[in-house]
């Protein structure tokens, strides 16, 4: 008898199990994408994240551990006390040369180089 026979293509239970399985996949893939984040819930790693770099609405995010702090730019120019240590150049090699000034009373130190030696 033909009405009796079952024909696989009609049972709804196999498009439910389909729909399980797609859904697994989606689970899996959200997974994935969480722990490769950076600001990673999970991760006990120090991460520092600079959105839009040097734009006026720049922003940091900080995350120490379990802490998260936030930082966003103001668009003004920072102030600060201090005194001029020294000077930079450039060599013609791509090498910086520091060359620090002397206290007001001593006498002038040696200069030194990116590479760590004395001139």
């Amino acid at each position: 008898m033909r009405f009796l026979e079952t024909d696989e293509h009609d049972d709804p239970i196999l498009s439910v199990v389909n729909l399980v399985d797609l859904f697994l996949v989606v689970i899996a893939v959200l997974m994935i994408v969480i722990v490769s984040n950076p600001l990673n819930p999970f991760s006990d790693k120090s991460v520092v994240v600079i959105e839009n770099p040097g734009q006026a609405d720049m922003r940091m995010l900080v995350k120490d551990g379990e802490e998260l702090r936030e930082y966003e730019s103001s668009g003004e120019i920072g102030e600060g006390e201090g005194i001029k240590a020294g000077v930079a150049y450039r060599l013609a090699d791509g090498r910086m040369v520091y060359v620090p000034e002397a206290p007001a009373g001593g006498a002038s130190g040696g200069a030194a180089s990116a590479d760590g030696a004395a001139q």
